[in-house]
């Protein structure tokens, strides 16, 4: 049995929540799920550029739990716009800190 996921501090609440090649109907695209804290590591670590400690810190996790969601996002957001995949995010804020820009 998994261990349970620790609640994640975010205060990402995107204005879209989803993101297509244009040109192509939704429905002949593959979909990938970019859950809503994969985009707050994304937001912290590239939009604002802390470093993976700090950032860690502001979502409430460890360090090395943040470099993983960090590498799993990448991941997704440049599988999806190399292969014109459709980018869903999932979710919402679990605790919002404050207003993202």
């Amino acid at each position: 049995m998994a261990r349970p996921l620790h609640p994640r501090r975010t205060c990402c609440d995107p204005k879209a929540s989803y993101f297509k090649p244009r040109g192509i109907p939704l429905y002949q695209l593959e979909e990938v799920a970019l859950g809503i804290d994969e985009l707050e590591a994304l937001r912290l670590a590239d939009l604002e550029g802390h470093y993976h400690e700090a950032a860690a810190g502001r979502m409430g996790v460890s360090r090395a739990t943040f470099g993983r969601i960090l590498e799993n996002a990448r991941r997704k957001v440049a599988g999806a716009l190399l292969k014109g995949r459709a980018l869903r995010i999932d979710g919402r804020p679990s605790h919002v800190e404050g207003k993202s820009k």
